[in-house]
């Protein structure tokens, strides 16, 4: 059943965008104020619930246009993106699993291998999402892994635990190679553009690994504080697989196969140039077909969540305003100005700045809009160019509070087991343990190896 509007949150999340918009305009200007009020009044929509989250993730296509921020056009097209196709893909995957309960058989054979504690499980989904998503994309590695996560126990409050520990470990793990995620190709991009030394792909993945692996053990101890210690118990399951079941692995192994030779691995390999998002839309369109005809659209439409593809859709609209309304030029502009701090702190600023900022807004847009100014202001202040590039790429990465902040937080929204508040506890502690690190990392180690 849904849930009612309540008039007394409706009034709160005005308030606060009203309060919003008047301090933006000490700052900014009135279109940009103006955005900065309506995002306010969407985050706490979706965080006190007042109104279903897929009626929330619609409302920038009436308000943008509404009070001149984006034209309708501009704002719906934001709602066909490739990457929601990419999303749809990888749910019907997640669909036939359920289906055909091949989860159980899964997670028993990894409880043959990690231990069966809850915090085992945890630091297992951890340390396997992180792994996968250095070589698949961090949505492509969430999409595939959920299905298992959430089949593992009966317990919501280990499935949320579990969800997340999917969505956290895929963002912590993407950064440690080049080709992990979007903003780390975007750096390699723009340090070409202007006549750098590439970071090669081992030496990447040497200054990463420590802060991969602390985050990982950070994820780790943070979502399993107070789990009980006993083992999980699995339902019964058959040892020999269905045929379905065997269709659906088939599937699974060509698609990874698949993927893995799509992704390049420059200057080794070009990929094959495929589109991501057509492979898994396809992979997911094949079961209704023969001779899999796993899946019926009038039996598992239900099961799709459209409202999370409206979400995505709603943080593709946001990242599209702030690059028209020029709120992101402007924000970098201000950065410019902190150049009468010190190194260190500026260091801090910027990772600050950048990882509160892609919380709203899409990392691989700001990372564009940032990485240029970055570069700007190092020159100006005789800085180490490439450590201070570095350090704003991986922030952009590292965003754990809201479901809009990067797609595989909105992956494990899409289990229905996680709120938005409870994403917002868990992912501002690591938001913050994830800035200190990489400061600290960019002072002391990659400082010394760039």
């Amino acid at each position: 059943m849904t849930k009612p509007a309540h008039t007394k949150e409706l009034a709160s999340a005005l308030i606060v965008a009203c309060g919003v918009f008047a301090l933006s305009l000490l700052f900014f200007n009135t279109t940009q104020s103006t955005l900065l009020g309506l995002i306010a009044l969407l985050v706490v929509l979706w965080t006190n619930e007042a109104l279903p989250l897929a009626v929330v993730s619609l409302l920038p296509i009436v308000l943008f246009p509404a009070f001149g921020v984006l034209d309708t056009a501009a704002t719906a097209h934001n709602y066909a993106n490739p990457i929601i196709f990419l999303f749809l893909g990888g749910f019907l995957i997640a669909v036939a699993f359920e289906k055909t309960h091949l989860h159980l058989w899964i997670t028993k054979k990894m409880l043959r291998v990690f231990p069966a504690t809850p915090r085992g499980i945890i630091f297992s989904l951890v340390l396997t999402a992180g792994v996968l998503s250095s070589i698949l994309s961090n949505t492509t590695t969430a999409l595939l892994l959920i299905p298992i996560a959430l089949f593992i126990t009966e317990d919501v409050n280990l499935k949320m635990r579990f969800a997340l520990a999917i969505a956290y470990g895929t963002s912590v793990g993407g950064i440690l190679t080049p080709i992990g995620t979007p903003p780390n190709l975007i750096l390699l991009g723009v340090m070409q553009e202007n006549g750098m030394e590439a970071i090669p792909f081992f030496q990447w993945m040497w200054m990463s690994a420590p802060l991969v692996a602390l985050m990982m053990a950070c994820v780790g101890f943070v979502l399993s504080y107070g789990v009980s210690k006993e083992p999980l118990r699995v339902g019964e399951y058959k040892e020999a697989l269905s045929a379905d079941q065997k269709k659906i692995l088939l599937l699974l192994g060509v698609l990874i196969v698949l993927l893995l030779l799509n992704a390049p691995i420059k200057p080794y390999w070009s990929g094959l140039g495929m589109n991501e998002s057509a492979i898994l839309l396809g992979a997911g369109l094949l079961l209704f077909m023969p001779p899999f005809s796993i899946l019926d659209w009038m039996e598992d439409k239900g099961k799709i969540p459209f409202r999370i593809m409206f979400l995505f859709g709603a943080g593709f609209a946001i990242a599209k305003a702030f690059s028209a309304t020029l709120l992101a030029d402007e924000v970098a502009g201000y950065l410019l100005k902190m150049s009468d701090f010190t190194p260190f702190i500026l260091l801090a600023c910027i990772a600050f700045l950048i990882t509160f900022t892609t919380e709203i807004t899409s990392n691989t847009a700001l990372i564009s809009i940032m990485l240029p100014v970055v570069y700007a202001l190092s020159l100006q202040m005789e800085l180490d160019t490439t450590l201070f590039m570095m350090v704003a790429t991986i922030c952009a990465s590292y965003a754990f509070m809201l479901p809009i902040a990067t797609p595989p937080n909105a992956i494990a929204m899409s289990s229905g087991v996680v709120e938005v508040k409870t994403m917002m506890r868990y992912g501002l502690f690591l938001n913050l343990a994830g800035i200190v690190l990489i400061v600290l990392l960019g002072e002391f180690f990659w400082s010394q190896v760039l």
